[in-house]
């Protein structure tokens, strides 16, 4: 009889975790997401940590512009190769872990974020330089761009100058020798970003000359043309 229950109880278990892990399960946006191919990026590798900061207030909208979708995803060969960042990260800093804002995002969301930029009093002809024209697609919206950081050995964010969304030339790779020079950035602040940058860019990842967290895996053209809009 104990050996009868241990294996019902087994096979309960069992179908349990089918179950969880069933796309099925999924919230239907996510769906759409598995669908389409893309893949959980703590899939890929269980150590990376997610925040998506569209699926919370503290964002620069200041509401939830994702609502279900709280896992990130990413095209089969970016999560594959954020992985391989993950790893590098570990060897060079065990106990540091990599911290996901964002990752694959439906273009609806593409419009509400553009269309906040107006509410802020950002000039029409800067709103690119901060978030991508919904026409055209940002590489989120194909699923090839990631934004992200490093967080320690307790789940802290290191400090790199400035937050996620942080519009100016403090968050601008570009300008952080005239920062560091004004006393406005720290050299440690410098060397956060370095390290973040360092273990993405060896993977293939390339950086963004305005936002120190986000990095493209491909071009534009080159995602648009391998892969379909997340509508």
């Amino acid at each position: 009889m104990l050996k009868t229950a241990i294996c019902l109880l087994l096979i309960s278990i069992a179908a349990f975790q089918t179950t969880a892990q069933s796309p099925k399960s999924l919230p239907p946006i996510e769906q759409k997401m598995v669908a389409r191919g893309l893949v959980d990026v703590q899939k890929a590798d269980p150590d990376i940590l997610v925040e998506l900061k569209y699926s919370t207030t503290d964002n620069f909208i200041g509401r939830d512009v994702y609502g279900e979708l709280t896992r990130a995803y990413l095209q089969p060969e970016m999560a594959k190769r954020l992985a391989k960042a993950s790893a590098l990260l570990k060897r060079q800093k065990p106990g540091y872990k990599l911290l996901v804002y964002d990752a694959a995002r439906p273009n609806s969301a593409q419009y509400d974020l553009w269309n906040a930029l107006d509410h802020l009093k950002i000039p029409a002809r800067s709103k690119t330089q901060y978030v991508a024209d919904p026409k055209m697609g940002s590489n989120h919206n194909f699923g090839c761009a990631v934004d992200l950081t490093i967080a320690d050995e307790k789940g802290i964010p290191l400090d790199m100058g400035t937050k996620f969304d942080f519009f100016g030339p403090l968050a601008y790779p570009r300008s952080e020798q005239e920062m560091l020079k004004k006393g406005k950035l720290t050299v440690q602040q410098l060397e956060n970003r370095q390290l973040l940058r360092s273990v993405m860019t060896q993977v293939g990842f390339k950086v963004n000359t305005t936002e120190w967290w986000h990095f493209d895996g491909m071009s534009k053209a080159q995602a648009r043309a391998k892969y379909g809009m997340i509508p």
